[in-house]
């Protein structure tokens, strides 16, 4: 078996890993690096020919968040034949953000925001829905390429991560027996607001494990029910001090379980049932598809509907903005990372420098990115600059800004408990920075010094 990472292993970029199966093509999700534009966001399809000498008869999309599935099409372009295997739930997802993405790469081009023309478009889209194939959670799918030497077998575990994601595991015959091999993707073993704990296979005999949280000691020291009360304390004191409160999110997971905790806290009568919800873009279209999908996928309520939370709009003009920012209010507005030029970002520079306003930041946040910029400024102390847009110039920093771990990852000592539940022979670590796969590594060999524990570069061809 050769495994080839064609998205950059070491960093939570482009996931996309190559598999080589007894002469079965596998692509391990097909993502783009949200921090870089045009063909430069790209995994390195090039590679499956030109280092490990196949082809990919078929991909596995494990969920729908743009890092795992946002290139999928220049894949298909590149091998017209590979089939694309799913949940309904993601595929669900992919008919709604692929063309989104489709037309925002040609927006941008348009208004000369990049030099880089559309990755695909929305007619190249149309054929796309052909070769999806979705499957039932624990359900046995043939995955045999035409040049395969024998069967391959896959089979999804739900994820816990978003709606529909799935860790999947591929079965295979090697030297007369059986193997195991499972791909966690991004997992979480804890239930959230609206999405129930990772399921596992019993056993492995290779891990792929993902290791976003690997470096985040603190993570690991505090629970959802404690994250939740310092949340919904802090909340109280923005809204009783009538500022409001940014919540960067993923369009796409953190922010409808970010609405769900929000209806609970409205619910318990720990904020008041008319501070106002702000939301915008595709987060509304979204919740569609949560609601569509609550009795067919796993949820901890399965009535719980999230166009049920009261929601506003957040105003279009400039001037209907500065309105509602004076508060009390709440805004659940994309990105999570506060990328330039999405409305997080153009929120939090009209409140870094508001002491009665913050900004709650909810999830993981990259190493370079605004998002980290502004937990990194309030680390320093009031009035510390932050750069959160080029060409804007910094900005002192005079707003609340907290972090709270409602990550739709597992921390680190979660993480070690999928290697103590399946015991592989090897693990491989990908999709985190250095220091996280580092810290994953040595403490792997500690419990299980049997365990080899590889961490493949970028391009490496490896033989398993």
């Amino acid at each position: 078996m050769k495994f080839l990472a064609l998205g950059d292993t070491a960093d939570i970029a482009a996931s996309c890993h190559f598999l080589d199966v007894n002469g079965t093509g596998i692509v391990l999700d097909a993502g783009t690096d949200p921090r870089r534009d045009g063909p430069d966001s790209l995994p390195k399809f090039d590679w499956v020919r030109d280092r490990a000498e196949s082809y990919v008869d078929h991909a596995i999309i494990t969920h729908a968040h743009h890092d795992h599935m946002g290139s999928l099409p220049v894949l298909v372009e590149e091998f017209p034949h590979v089939m694309a295997h799913m949940t309904d739930a993601t595929r669900k997802l992919l008919d709604f953000l692929l063309p989104a993405s489709a037309r925002l790469q040609k927006k941008r081009f348009e208004k000369n925001e990049t030099p880089h023309e559309p990755l695909f478009t929305e007619d190249a889209l149309d054929f796309l829905s052909h070769v999806y194939l979705t499957h039932e959670l624990q359900s046995d799918f043939d995955l045999t390429g035409v040049q395969g030497r024998g069967d391959l077998t896959g089979r999804f575990y739900s994820a816990g991560h978003i709606l529909g994601s799935v860790g999947v595991e591929l079965r295979f015959e090697e030297d007369n027996e059986e193997r195991r091999l499972f791909y966690t993707s991004d997992t979480n073993l804890e239930p959230q607001s609206i999405i129930p704990g990772g399921e596992y296979p019993s056993t492995a005999d290779v891990l792929i494990l993902e290791t976003t949280l690997g470096a985040d000691e603190e993570s690991e020291q505090t629970s959802r029910p404690e994250e939740l009360e310092r949340f919904r304390e802090t909340l109280s004191r923005v809204i009783d001090r009538d500022g409001t409160a940014l919540i960067p999110v993923f369009v796409m997971g953190r922010a409808q379980e970010m609405l769900a905790m929000l209806q609970r806290l409205k619910d318990e009568g720990s904020i008041p049932a008319d501070v106002p919800i702000y939301t915008a873009g595709s987060l509304r279209a979204i919740a569609g598809i949560y609601d569509d999908t609550r009795k067919t996928t796993p949820r901890l309520d399965e009535d719980f509907e999230v166009y049920s939370v009261d929601q506003e709009r957040v105003p279009y003009s400039s001037e209907a903005k500065a309105d509602v920012l004076d508060g009390p209010g709440i805004m659940v507005v994309s990105s999570g990372m506060m990328f330039e030029p999405t409305l997080s970002n153009i929120l939090a520079r009209r409140i870094v420098e508001n002491e009665r306003d913050a900004v709650l930041i909810v999830g993981h946040a990259v190493e370079g990115t605004p998002a980290r910029r502004l937990q990194e400024a309030a680390a320093e102390g009031p009035g510390a600059p932050v750069m959160l847009a080029d060409g804007h110039g910094p900005q002192p920093l005079y707003c609340t800004v907290e972090r709270f771990r409602f990550s739709g990852h597992s921390h680190r000592r979660e993480l070690l408990k999928i290697v103590d539940h399946l015991s592989p022979e090897t693990v491989l670590l990908v999709h985190g920075e250095s220091e996280a796969q580092e810290w994953m590594q040595n403490a792997i060999e500690e419990q299980h010094p049997q365990i080899d524990v590889q961490r493949p570069g970028w391009g490496e061809l490896i033989e398993l």
